[in-house]
């Protein structure tokens, strides 16, 4: 894999989710790059320790902050902990996610309300409150969804997970217009099948060759690839770009439906 260049020295670098998968791998680049990096996790602090532990053993800075991104008072609590130490956040990559894989009939409002507070709602506050700090510093800065590109080619059983990622996608583009003048830029990526233990997890009795004979690529991405494409949308070197949704899949949202 290509070690990308990029410096961020001084920036810090907020990530939810990240104590593992893309998350993990985006922390590690960040922290690389010379980030102070923000290490967000929900319930697995070993995992979120061990990428601590890396980062700091190779000379880099980051931080733990546990929450739920979909409670206000996490939220909240991680923003200030974080401005308090480090200052304002320069750059706010939202990977953490829900899912739910509920026939659209056997989905309940429950489920809704957890997946669109998780997935929409979090990010939505998250994003407010970084860019009223980066407003009040005058620094502009980066925000940076991890979206899927099942926002916009559904499988069966993941109505609701599809639902909130197409919403992040359009929340990414009207952020990107009322955030330009602040000069803070809002982009998005949109993974496709990447090689993380939870993809593992869910097609381990199914065969990994009945998934990556679709793909026309013709293998699974790995984490590092999607961590790469957000640095760059991070980074001086995407000074213009704003509002886009960057599909990182492998050549999979190309490909036509039905038989060939």
């Amino acid at each position: 894999m290509a070690n990308y260049a990029f410096d961020f020295t001084g920036q810090t670098v907020f990530i939810s989710g990240a104590s593992r998968g893309i998350g993990a791998a985006t922390a590690r680049l960040f922290a690389r790059s010379g980030a102070r990096v923000v290490v967000n996790y929900r319930e697995d602090r070993a995992g979120a320790e061990e990428v601590v532990a890396e980062i700091t053993a190779a000379g880099g800075q980051a931080m733990i902050v546990q929450g739920d991104v979909g409670s206000e008072d996490d939220v909240q609590r991680m923003v200030e902990t974080v401005s308090a130490q480090w200052g304002p956040i320069r750059v706010l990559v939202h990977n953490a996610s829900a899912i739910n894989r509920k026939y659209f009939l056997d989905v309940n409002l429950d489920d809704f309300d957890r997946m669109f507070g998780a997935n929409v709602r979090g990010p939505y506050l998250m994003s407010q409150l970084a860019a009223q700090q980066m407003i009040a510093a005058g620094i502009g800065g980066s925000i940076i969804y991890i979206t899927s590109i099942l926002a916009r080619q559904t499988v069966a059983n993941r109505t609701l997970y599809a639902a909130t990622k197409g919403a992040l996608e359009s929340l990414t583009r009207a952020l990107a217009l009322d955030l330009a003048p602040h000069h803070i830029r809002v982009n998005a990526v949109a993974p496709g099948l990447i090689y993380t233990k939870a993809l593992r997890d869910g097609i381990s009795a199914l065969g990994e060759e009945n998934f990556t004979k679709y793909i026309p690529l013709h293998r699974f991405g790995e984490p590092q690839e999607i961590a790469s494409v957000v640095a760059f949308l991070a980074s001086d070197a995407a000074s213009y770009i704003t509002g886009a949704l960057i599909p990182v899949d492998g050549g999979l949202g190309v490909v036509e439906a039905g038989p060939k």
